[in-house]
């Protein structure tokens, strides 16, 4: 774990990990496989993280592509294979658009990190992040689009279309800031939160299923008559 954080900020993200998780799993119609890939990777990321894995910041590859890459693998092949499109199309769409609600804790947690010098500026809302936006608003579009049932199809594309970029952006902020060879920016306070535990679940767990979610409410939403 970083040393010197205070443990609060640690339990913060733990559960809303937990959260994030278990949402999914209830969008999934409770999928008991989705479920054990999920744990099971959640495991293997605690286990590298407390090994000391992903200090070693010198590899090329960076180490720290094993966080998103896998996932990013299994997204990519869930949307090509037929029973991958099947495990799509049985999704809860509002279930995974009241998902996004985590973002709101995740975007306070950059933020306490900021502030002990974990993560750079550019990570949070006061900075060029603005991925809390999604997380505000998502509450209202699940109300408006499923239980008032007064938000369109299209205006529900729209939101996730956006949403989606909001993500993009935070994603490929913290990169250009993690202590690899390839980084770019932030190089008096880099984002290093990410290889420790539990931060290191944010890009291998959290990052995924909100992604997933918004590419799954996209492909819905789009191809719906």
């Amino acid at each position: 774990m970083l040393p010197h954080l205070p443990l609060y900020i640690s339990i913060l993200f733990v559960l809303i990990t937990i959260v994030t998780v278990w949402l999914f799993y209830a969008a999934t119609n409770y999928n008991r496989t989705a479920l054990v890939v999920l744990v099971s990777w959640l495991a293997l990321q605690a286990i590298l993280s407390f090994a000391g894995f992903y200090q070693r910041t010198d590899t090329v590859p960076p180490r720290l592509a094993l966080l998103i890459g896998p996932p990013l693998l299994v997204i990519i092949s869930l949307f090509l294979s037929k029973k991958g499109q099947a495990f799509i199309d049985e999704a809860r769409l509002d279930q995974l658009t009241l998902l996004h609600s985590v973002r709101i804790v995740v975007e306070v947690v950059l933020l306490l990190l900021f502030i002990q010098k974990a993560v750079p500026k550019a990570m949070t809302f006061e900075g060029r992040n603005f991925d809390i936006l999604a997380g505000l608003t998502a509450p209202l579009v699940y109300y408006l689009a499923f239980v008032r049932k007064r938000l369109s199809r299209r205006a529900l594309l729209v939101w996730n279309g956006l949403c989606l970029g909001l993500l993009i952006n935070i994603v490929l902020t913290a990169l250009l800031a993690a202590p690899t060879a390839f980084q770019q920016t932030s190089f008096d306070q880099p984002n290093i939160a990410i290889q420790y535990f539990p931060f290191v679940w944010l890009p291998s767990v959290v990052v995924p299923i909100v992604l997933f979610s918004h590419l799954t409410a996209i492909r819905r939403l789009s191809t719906a008559q």
